[in-house]
C-alpha cells in the first residue's frame, strides 16, 4: 500500500511540474510589457506578406509589444528568441540587411567573420542579395567552425525595402508597436512545436503558439 501511495505522490508531483511549465498561448505579460505573437510559417503566406518566400527555412513572427506602465521600454531585435521544442534549434531574429543586403555571405572553413557576430544568428549556407541560403539559422555554435567572407553586389535588392518597412522597430517606446521578426528554423515542424521568448530590459517572458 505504501508503495502505491509513493508512486501516486510521484505522479502528482510530475503532473504538477508539467502544469507549472505550461506556457501561455500567443500572449503574455508582466508589470512592464505585454507581448502578443503569431507565427507565419506557410511559404505561400510568407510570399503574400513579403512578395517572396525568402527561399530558406524562414519563419515570420508577427509581434506586438505594448507597455503596461508609464515606464519607457527599449525594444531591440536581440530581445527575442525562437526555440524549436522538436529538436532544440534556437534562433534570434535576422536584421533585414542580413537577409537581403547588398553583400553575399559565403561560408568557408575556419571561424566566423564579417558582420555575423555577437548574439546574431549564425549562417550555415550562402546568403545572396536576392535571397537566403539553406541550412540552420541556429545561434548556437556549429560542429564545424566556419569563416564568413563577404562578396559585394552593386545590384540593389527591392526586397530589402519591404523587410525594413515590416520589421519590428528597434526603439524606446511608451506606446504599442508591432512588426515582423525573421527567424530561421530548419526542418518540418508545426506552430505548436515553437516557443517564443522575450529576454529584454523588461524581464523575461515566454509563450507558445496555437496548433
Amino acid at each position: 500500500m505504501s508503495l502505491r501511495i509513493a508512486w501516486a505522490s510521484l505522479f502528482f508531483l510530475v503532473s504538477l511540474g508539467a502544469a507549472e511549465k505550461k506556457l501561455p498561448i500567443e500572449q503574455t505579460s508582466n508589470d512592464v510589457i505585454e507581448i502578443t505573437a503569431t507565427p507565419i510559417i506557410d511559404k505561400d503566406e510568407i510570399k503574400q506578406e513579403l512578395g517572396s518566400d525568402l527561399g530558406g527555412d524562414i519563419v515570420l513572427v508577427r509581434v506586438q509589444v505594448r507597455p503596461v506602465s508609464d515606464k519607457p521600454v527599449k525594444v531591440s531585435l536581440d530581445d527575442f528568441l525562437l526555440i524549436s521544442g522538436k529538436d532544440g534549434q534556437r534562433s534570434e531574429p535576422f536584421a533585414p540587411s542580413q537577409i537581403a543586403g547588398d553583400t553575399a555571405l559565403v561560408l568557408t572553413p575556419q571561424g566566423a567573420k564579417n558582420g555575423i557576430g555577437g548574439n546574431r544568428p549564425k549562417w550555415s549556407g550562402i546568403a545572396g542579395p536576392f535571397g537566403m541560403g539553406t541550412g540552420s539559422g541556429s545561434s548556437g555554435t556549429s560542429a564545424t567552425d566556419t569563416k564568413v567572407e563577404s562578396v559585394h553586389s552593386d545590384k540593389p535588392n527591392p526586397l530589402l525595402a519591404v523587410l525594413k518597412e515590416k520589421v519590428l522597430p528597434e526603439k524606446e517606446i511608451t506606446e504599442p508597436i508591432s512588426g515582423l521578426l525573421y527567424f530561421q528554423i530548419a526542418g518540418k515542424f508545426k506552430p505548436k512545436d515553437l516557443e517564443f521568448h522575450y529576454k529584454g530590459p523588461a524581464g523575461r517572458l515566454a509563450l507558445r503558439f496555437r496548433p
